[in-house]
């Protein structure tokens, strides 16, 4: 079933209102490649990045949670930005601050100046994770399943290739600073073709319409607080596979390097099956199969965690990358349940902002059973049952219906 506001087998557009389809597309999928590279580039440079500049361990874990507060509390400011700028100019102008600030924190010699410069790079990564479902509902409203598949692939690319390629980078270049300021590089590789297409754009693209959303607003809509939660429960499940899925593994008696593996692992095999999403969402959209399927395999896998840790570890790191196609499923949806571009970013960034602000309780939650029992049985018994709520909340996000409806009902 497809949503008459996403005809998914239809023809693709041969050019938008701000250039050629081909640029504007390769422009969103090189915007999404950028914005977990700072991410996935640090955490593998830890150790010798704590040496250098005498960061404590206490120092080190506030380091490890930005991603998931920048994402929430910069999330929410999104709108403000887009009303000035335009989505276009605003995609361009975060690459700008994303460059200069992986390029300016590998200068620095202490832990505050790294900690405020990895702020401003984070928050350049949280209004372009806002804005992509945007981009793909302005520019391209009939095919919002296929250039959320594509974007969504680049996202989990950049993470993935950034945490394989940043040391063997700084080995090769001589220190962690090198390995983590060449991704200056790709955030300028991205811009140029963002350049043509915000010239094209006026200001007149996304919020700054007059029928834009505030985020006020947009919490009155219960449709808006499912797919938030349903947001919130798929990222806990993804940042606390990314803290502690390795560390399970060990624990259990899996060699430190082949646990990691699995975790590259994990992280590599949603990035085919995403790309299979389009047609999946044309044929089963709104029956709910999808969610269920979702949270069958992450259930399945977090299963074989529990029951045989060691016996089968690839399968379980391949079941749980798959459960963890959620991610750009619900990023699709943003676009699905809602009939505006406008409506689309407001929901983006209400969903992500509170979505990320609750998602912190995964990876914490997680570790915090186990402390508390000394072993990772409970933490992973309830990541299981926390699993089956993304089959619940999914359902309801697939039924169909938009925010702005579910609003104007309500004021009506």
């Amino acid at each position: 079933m497809t949503s008459p506001a996403d005809p998914v087998s239809s023809a693709a557009p041969s050019s938008t209102r701000s250039g050629p389809a081909w640029l504007v597309g390769a422009a969103i999928v090189l915007l999404a490649l950028n914005l977990r590279v700072a991410v996935g580039s640090v955490g593998v440079v830890v150790d010798p990045l704590r040496d250098d500049l005498g960061m404590s361990a206490t120092v080190a874990g506030v380091l490890t949670t930005l991603p998931v507060l920048c994402f929430a509390v910069f999330g929410a400011t999104t709108s403000r930005v887009v009303r000035v700028l335009g989505l276009d100019r605003t995609a361009a102008t975060l690459l700008v601050v994303l460059a200069l600030g992986l390029a300016t924190r590998a200068t620095v010699g202490s832990t505050v100046p790294f900690l405020v410069l990895s702020v401003v790079t984070l928050a350049a990564c949280a209004v372009g994770n806002v804005i992509l479902p945007a981009l793909a509902k302005e520019h391209f409203p009939d095919r919002l399943a296929l250039v959320g598949a594509l974007y969504g692939a680049a996202l989990m690319a950049g993470g993935a290739v950034s945490s394989v390629v940043t040391v063997p980078v700084s080995d090769v270049l001589g220190d962690w600073r090198a390995g983590v300021a060449v991704w200056a590089v790709l955030a300028v590789a991205a811009l140029l073709p963002w350049l043509p297409v915000a010239l094209r754009s006026g200001r007149t693209t996304g919020l700054d319409r007059p029928s834009g959303i505030p985020l006020s607003h947009v919490a009155r809509s219960r449709l808006a607080w499912v797919c938030t939660l349903c947001f919130a429960v798929q990222a806990a499940q993804a940042y606390a596979q990314f803290g502690w899925f390795p560390t399970i593994l060990a624990d259990a008696g899996l060699a430190s390097g082949t646990a990691g593996a699995m975790q590259g692992l994990l992280a590599a095999v949603g990035i085919p099956m995403t790309l299979l999403l389009p047609p999946l969402v044309a044929r089963l959209g709104g029956t709910g199969v999808l969610p269920w399927s979702f949270a069958a395999l992450t259930v399945a896998g977090w299963g074989g965690v529990l029951a045989a840790p060691t016996a089968a570890p690839w399968l379980w790191a391949v079941l749980l990358g798959l459960g963890g196609c959620t991610f750009t499923w619900v990023l699709i949806m943003f676009g699905r349940r809602t009939r505006t571009t406008e409506g689309t970013a407001a929901l983006s960034a209400f969903g992500q902002s509170v979505g990320y602000l609750l998602a912190g309780l995964g990876p914490f939650g997680t570790g915090l059973l186990h402390d508390l029992t000394g072993s990772w049985t409970v933490p992973v018994v309830v990541l299981m049952a926390a699993a089956v709520l993304i089959g619940f909340l999914g359902t309801l996000v697939d039924r169909g219906g938009t925010v702005e409806d579910d609003l104007a009902s309500r004021v009506g």
